[in-house]
């Protein structure tokens, strides 16, 4: 079988009038990005506001291990099953990093034969999404520090200030720099570091906003710095709002594209779970549910992070209700997590995977705290033996779990016809869908609940910096937001190392920071990093262009 790249190079795609139609899309409301792709216009969603809500379903996931739990794949896939179903179907993704890509953990497209194309072009620059979030975040960033140099008139103390530049790119050297170095006319000297475009508000504010004018309004928001008697001084108050919002006009809208069996999906927006939200648009998500009797949507790594988020944050935020959650679960990464090392995920090994099933059965408590209805999908890999998938369903019905086998990967959507069937079975449900906690609880009460909940904390240990800065944040009236945990993915605690399901442990909350824009609280644990770096061997050193003109080493 072809690897991921030359599947997507092979497919004959159909013309995005034909997709937009298969949407009920009309095509006066396309806004063409060459022959594969299109942006929609703001006009659709005023007229489709009354139509009935689609049925909302999530894609969450075990914590991720370097085996790969393709909750990607398992999405389009899905979308293709319900399809081939018969059902009205679209699918709602977020767009890939470039530092991902080119780094270690490559696109976000999906694999093998449940891909969304034009791939690489969704992998690069798509339609200019990540350029207008990284040039409207270092606009205002520019603005500021202008600011400050032209006699300061805000009174902001140049080391108090928090709006960090960005750029969509893996560069540890940016973590900690100095700027405005060496001459007076270069500005204010100050500490500073880059974050990626990922993780900036900015992309947040996009992902969580309805409509232009609300993102306006968000923007406007933003905490940028504090003066020297510690008051905010907001993106309103520097006159950057207006720049930013024309560079991101284009940019808040949906963009339409397809998978390989032509099912409509829209991808929009890419916050990162560990450290944003990690869900696509609210934009897009909303307008799919418009226009679809089912909606599948993913949210980033595992149900500790992605799934919390888009259910506590996103839907509150969105008023959504899902309809059923899709824990995606692979052989090799459970195995993983039972202790295998990744050399040696190809010898069959039952009593790892069932040592790892612990893992899985975390991230099941952690959805049903929420109430919904869910199944688990085993994404099936080529190696995995019969023994080993029989042993994991076996596992799952004795403990009374919903499961389908899912091998969209090699089958495409004729591959996903029992999870589709799961799910269709499950959203005829009602549910009694809840958040996990009030946004009237206090930070703490709040950060409490998610440790305890869904990552099995005994408890939260906060440092100096945080308990001061949370003290700030009451007076300043942001304690009743929501909270956004920055946490690693790799574990259920904030250390990377510990798989499966540790026990016994505390949640550590080094620092925390307003995004007021978004309209949420970010708690940092751990030794999480905003700007990743590359790895001993980045995916871009294996890419390129060949005598064709055909793109290589892009996964």
């Amino acid at each position: 079988m072809n690897n991921d790249l030359k599947i997507a190079q092979a497919a004959v795609l159909e013309d995005m009038k034909t997709i937009a139609a298969k949407a009920g899309i009309d095509e006066k409301y396309l806004e063409p990005y060459g022959n594969d792709k299109a942006k929609l216009s703001n006009e659709l969603k005023e007229t489709v506001k009354d139509n009935p809500d689609g049925k909302l379903i999530l894609v969450t996931a075990i914590n991720p291990t370097k085996a790969g739990e393709g909750k990607s794949t398992t999405t389009i896939g899905l979308a293709d099953g319900l399809a081939k179903a018969g059902k009205n179907v679209m699918a709602c993704l977020r767009e890939p990093s470039l530092g991902p890509v080119f780094g270690l953990k490559g696109g976000a497209t999906g694999g093998g034969y449940a891909q969304v194309v034009p791939m690489e072009a969704i992998n690069l620059h798509f339609t200019g999404d990540m350029h207008a979030i990284t040039t409207a975040n270092n606009l205002i960033a520019a603005v500021l520090d202008n600011s400050i140099f032209q006699g300061n008139p805000l009174n902001i103390d140049p080391n108090k200030v928090v709006w960090k530049r960005c750029m969509d790119m893996n560069d540890r050297t940016l973590r900690d720099i100095t700027i405005g170095q060496k001459k007076k006319s270069n500005g204010v000297e100050r500490e500073d570091h880059f974050v990626i475009t990922v993780a900036t508000e900015v992309m947040a504010i996009l992902c969580l906003s309805k409509d232009l004018k609300d993102f306006e309004e968000r923007i406007s928001r933003c905490v940028v710095a504090y003066t020297y008697d510690d008051q905010p001084v907001t993106v309103k108050d520097i006159g950057a709002a207006g720049a930013a919002t024309v560079v991101m006009k284009e940019a808040i809208k949906p963009n339409l594209v397809q998978t390989l069996e032509h099912t409509p999906v829209l991808v929009h927006g890419g916050p990162f779970a560990n450290i944003a939200h990690g869900c696509n648009s609210v934009a897009a998500t909303t307008l799919a549910l418009k226009l679809a009797d089912y909606v599948v949507t993913e949210a980033g790594f595992g149900a500790d992070l992605g799934a919390e988020k888009f259910l506590d944050i996103k839907c509150r935020s969105a008023a959504l209700k899902p309809s059923a959650v899709v824990i995606v679960a692979t052989v090799r990464a459970l195995k993983m997590h039972g202790g295998v090392e990744q050399a040696d995920l190809d010898t069959e090994n039952i009593e790892a995977l069932l040592k790892g099933t612990e893992n899985l059965a975390k991230h099941i408590e952690s959805v049903k705290a929420f109430r919904l209805p869910y199944v688990v999908a085993v994404n099936k890999f080529a190696k995995d033996t019969p023994a080993e998938v029989k042993a994991l369903l076996d596992w799952c019905h004795e403990n009374g779990h919903p499961v389908a086998e899912a091998d969209g990967w090699a089958r495409g959507g004729d591959g996903m016809q029992e999870l589709a069937a799961e799910v269709i079975r499950l959203t005829e449900q009602d549910n009694d869908f809840t958040f996990l906690y009030d946004t009237d609880e206090s930070i703490e009460a709040k950060i409490e609940k998610i440790s305890k909940t869904v990552y099995g904390a005994d408890g939260v240990e906060y440092s100096d910096l945080a308990k001061e800065k949370i003290a700030d944040f009451v007076k300043n009236g942001w304690d009743k937001l929501p909270v956004c945990m920055a946490k690693t993915p790799l574990s259920l605690t904030d250390d990377d190392k510990l798989k499966g399901r540790p026990r016994g442990f505390m949640i550590h909350v080094k620092d925390i920071s307003i995004s007021a824009g978004a309209g949420f609280v970010v708690a940092y644990t751990g030794n999480i990093l905003t700007m990743p770096g590359l790895p001993k061997v980045p995916a871009a050193i294996n890419m390129g262009v060949d005598e064709n003109g055909d793109t290589y080493g892009l996964f």
